[in-house]
């Protein structure tokens, strides 16, 4: 079978599985045991068919240690980091090892080898293995679905606790103790979350946040603009380093691309009788409180969840959240200035309160007094890129929601005649129409209940007398 190697996006998930990376001490120099992984969901035991590397090899993140057969393929098995190659505890052979067995121990050193000649790791550790540390509780958010949007959080808050154990590779400590980074606020892309040394090569310190700024946070009040940090030229590019804000964005969507599993249902919908009714709605508003179409649409969305209320859900590890109010996140601005306000109450806020809601919140982003409580975490998210004329979208899951809605622009396209009489002689008219994208956490909703809610939507926004009552 051919080997399948876990460094591609699409073995995220059975690297994060890894469950027996750990720290032994005793009178050994610093080194790691690594276990048997698990490559899938199901797989419980494997073998190895052979070793790519020998003992007191070195090797790279990347390298390929030993092929591991399943019952369905062999394995490619990747270092997620450097070291050395001291024990290799399973010989290449039909035996079978659980996973989480120990089948190799690494170095950072290779003048650490001589000590490991006879290690097992029943002396280590006195008669057995340590079990896998145990997984962190669930942190719940809020009682009212609401917590801070990662997008909008200008305070790095540290993922470990004071006096929690940091998983972290040996090199990576040495590398923070070099270059006096503080590990806990180093965000890891291995196994488990462990920081891996490229994490540490690669970190950028969230300079940008001042202690006024997190103090406005606390407080609810505004929170000024980031400072922005000068380029940097080199021979051929320039770098321009990212605020604090955009750097915790950028991992919350890198770890909810890697651990959510995705897809994505499309549906066109026609907007003539939506942009029908806001017309007579605005006929009788002052131009400057006219209801717009993505008001229109923020509506439907939260009506929707009547329909579908898995959509308004959260995944809890051993459970799913359903939340009894709609807060929908609304995206406005793009790069540094992207923040998603939050439509509290959705579902029983009317037209005029939702519209009335957008517009105060397009006059903060441009006085620049958007607060923390405003950019809330809600209980679903709306992305419309329309206005750039992008066809359709499909976006990132916002942990922990689990659904996004992803809006194109609205144009007119020659679709088929809703009814037709025998006298037509054209079967096709043209429409004002727009594609509606909903990305969505499997583990949360399923296919069929998902096409559920956007057929819902789609009917509310094709008639949307049913939003006025």
């Amino acid at each position: 079978m051919a080997g399948v190697g876990l460094g591609s996006d699409s073995r995220v998930a059975a690297v994060n599985a890894l469950s027996f990376f750990f720290r032994q001490f005793c009178s050994y120099p610093p080194h790691e045991i690594m276990g048997m992984p698990s490559l899938s969901p199901t797989m419980e035991s494997g073998q190895i068919s052979s070793w790519d590397k020998d003992e007191g090899d070195e090797f790279v993140a990347g390298d390929v240690l030993c092929q591991i057969e399943t019952d369905k393929a062999t394995v490619d098995f990747e270092a997620q980091d450097d070291g050395v190659i001291a024990k290799i505890l399973v010989p290449a052979g039909p035996d079978t090892i659980a996973c989480g067995e120990p089948i190799l121990v690494t170095v950072e050193e290779a003048g650490n080898l001589g000590a490991f000649r006879d290690f097992s790791v029943e002396g280590a550790v006195g008669g057995s293995a340590p079990p896998p540390a145990p997984a962190a509780e669930p942190v719940a958010p809020p009682p009212t679905g609401l917590a801070e949007l990662p997008a909008t959080t200008s305070v790095p808050i540290s993922e470990v606790s004071k006096g929690e154990r940091i998983f972290a590779s040996p090199l990576a400590k040495k590398l923070a103790a070099e270059s006096s980074v503080d590990i806990a606020t180093v965000h890891g892309t291995g196994p488990g979350g462990r920081v891996l040394a490229a994490d540490i090569l690669e970190y950028v310190p969230p300079i940008a946040v001042t202690t006024a700024a997190a103090t406005a946070m606390e407080a609810g009040s505004p929170v000024t603009a980031p400072v922005v940090l000068p380029s940097v030229l080199g021979d051929g590019f320039t770098d321009y380093p990212l605020t604090a804000a955009a750097t915790e964005l950028a991992a919350c969507l890198a770890h909810s691309k890697a651990v959510v599993p995705h897809y994505y249902l499309t549906v066109d919908v026609r907007l003539d009788a939506v942009l029908e009714l806001r017309s007579q709605l605005n006929e009788n508003l002052p131009e400057e409180e006219h209801i717009t179409l993505n008001d229109f649409l923020v509506k439907s969305a939260a009506s929707s969840m009547k329909v579908a209320p898995t959509a308004n859900a959260s995944w809890m590890d051993t459970a799913v959240r359903l939340y009894d109010d709609v807060h929908i996140n609304v995206g406005i601005g793009q790069g540094d200035n992207l923040v998603a306000p939050v439509v509290k109450h959705a579902n029983g806020t009317g037209l005029k309160g939702i519209s009335d809601t957008m517009r105060s919140y397009e006059v903060k982003v441009a006085e620049g007094t958007l607060s923390a409580e405003d950019c809330a975490m809600g209980t679903f998210t709306i992305v419309n890129l329309g206005q750039y004329g992008i066809k359709s979208v499909a976006p990132i899951v916002n942990e922990p929601q689990a659904c996004i809605l992803g809006i194109g622009v609205a144009e007119d396209r020659v679709v088929p005649k809703i009814s037709i009489s025998d006298d037509d002689e054209k079967i096709y008219e043209y429409a004002t129409v727009l594609t509606a994208t909903l990305s969505c956490d499997h583990r949360v909703i399923d296919g069929a209940v998902g096409a559920q809610w956007l057929a819902a939507f789609r009917g509310l926004v094709e008639k949307p007398e049913s939003l006025l009552l």
